[in-house]
């Protein structure tokens, strides 16, 4: 079984630890390097001149690094913070039917950036969501009420900010931003240092390498390449810091393969994949009704294992394009598979959304996405300029692309709402965390209106809802 495939069979880090009898599961991420300039064009300035954001460091790394690590983790402590949040998660009844019940997390995070205003905090995504109520630790063990300022599902990140002022002198004395490193730079062998809130208990450390790069790992919903260490990555440790001899954030914790089988075989987000992402919500603010943007498409995920077994591409089918919207103007068709919304990946319409919510209309972003033509995907990056989301989309109306997640879909193998013409119905789907068998992806006759045909009514997958912005 190879890796993407094993992944799927093993337990992703618990970010949330045990707490009160729940078990609760993901991934993590971090970010690293002096956040770059923003691609967004706009006419409105959503940059905080006073925005301190963590450095990059330019200090070498010895490949002689001492033993004790005591030093380096003393110098880091300061910038790692343990994560606490409610959750009401719904739970089966023994009897039938499900009830919501209110449990307890923790997981950790690496403070980002701060302003006069706010302290900002990088974690993972699923630390945080269906939060009801957050809350921060920081080294000096003093705790303060936080709140959830932006997240992108895609990444799995998510930035959470504290108001200063509900920060006390001293804590702001003895808390400072992380210094990060240039992931893209690390080398196999160099010692890799993690640091987090295991199981909920408190800060820990543990010591190994970076024994690979670039592994690629199939999660619930998007392909991520990641670094593997040997430190032990252990519950709770999400949104924690892996860390080099140095000193500086080169990954976010984030899974492991547990099996009884393998040792050792930890996983973190490389520091610089996320800096874009991490700028876009701290330099986020809140639009008003008539402000929020709008593409104009309404689609469907296309999982990993999905775009495998039918040779299509991850991302976002497009199942339809709203007349006289910023889609239409750029030229985006039904069939066309978006994959990067300005130069980040975007693997399910809800990270799309999430990323579109960051933009006021009028802003100028990048859309690359997949046309198939002539039996062959071809790329294709357009600039677009987002509309007004009251323009073209009904919050009350579900066929047009509300907000509500219940609305979105993702299509895997198995399912059999494509159509008796869709490529690979002569064929058994592959069963869960079983590789699927080769065969001929969908091909087409060269012809742009047919090559939904080629699927069965591939624009909507058989009747499977849509989902629009």
């Amino acid at each position: 079984m190879d890796m993407k495939k094993f992944m799927k069979a093993t337990t992703y880090a618990a970010v949330f630890g045990l707490v009160g009898g729940l078990t609760f599961e993901g991934v993590n991420f971090a970010t690293e390097k002096l956040i770059p300039e923003s691609n967004v064009e706009s006419d409105s300035n959503s940059n905080n001149e006073d925005l301190e954001i963590a450095q990059v460091s330019t200090v070498d790394v010895s490949a002689d690094s001492e033993e004790d690590v005591s030093g380096v983790v003393d110098n880091v402590l300061p910038s790692i913070v343990a994560i606490d949040v409610t959750i009401e998660q719904e739970v089966s009844s023994f009897f039938g039917g499900s009830y919501t019940q209110e449990g307890q997390g923790s997981g950790s995070g690496i403070i980002i950036g701060k302003d006069d205003d706010n302290i900002y905090i990088v974690t993972n995504n699923h630390v945080v969501e269906d939060a009801t109520d957050v809350s921060v630790t920081f080294n000096d063990e003093s705790v303060c009420e936080a709140s959830v300022k932006g997240t992108d599902s895609s990444s799995d990140l998510a930035v959470v900010e504290i108001s200063a002022k509900d920060i006390s002198e001293d804590t702001l004395n003895n808390i400072k931003v992380a210094t990060l490193g240039d992931s893209s730079e690390v080398k196999v062998g160099e010692q890799a240092i993690a640091i987090g809130n295991a199981l909920g208990y408190g800060t820990s450390v543990t010591v190994g390498i970076v024994s690979a790069k670039d592994r690629t790992i199939e999660g619930t919903d998007s392909t991520m390449s990641l670094l593997q260490t040997d430190a032990a990555i252990n519950p709770g440790n999400s949104g924690g810091a892996l860390v080099n001899a140095a000193g500086e954030v080169i990954g976010v914790n984030s899974s492991k393969f547990a099996s009884t089988e393998v040792e050792g075989m930890g996983f973190a987000i490389p520091i610089s994949d996320a800096i874009p992402i991490v700028k876009d919500i701290i330099n986020s603010t809140e639009t008003s009704a008539e402000e929020k943007a709008c593409l104009g498409i309404t689609g469907t995920d296309i999982s990993a294992e999905y775009a495998e077994y039918y040779s299509m591409k991850e991302g976002i089918y497009v199942r339809e394009v709203t007349k006289g919207s910023p889609a239409e103007d750029i030229g985006l068709q039904m069939g066309d598979i978006i994959t990067e919304f300005n130069d980040a990946k975007v693997t399910t319409m809800e990270g799309l959304s999430e990323k579109i919510a960051l933009r006021k209309a009028g802003d100028k972003v990048n859309i690359k996405f997949y046309r198939l033509t002539n039996g062959e995907y071809k790329e294709i990056t357009k600039k677009v300029t987002l509309g007004k989301r009251v323009d073209f989309i009904k919050d009350d109306d579900s066929s047009t692309g509300s907000d509500d997640k219940s609305n979105q879909e993702e299509v895997s193998p198995g399912d059999n709402s494509l159509g008796d013409n869709s490529q690979g119905n002569d064929k058994e789907a592959p069963s869960e965390g079983e590789a699927p068998s080769n065969g001929e992806g969908p091909s087409d006759d060269g012809s742009e209106s047919d090559e939904s045909d080629d699927f069965g009514g591939f624009g909507g997958f058989g009747g499977f809802g849509g989902f629009g912005f």
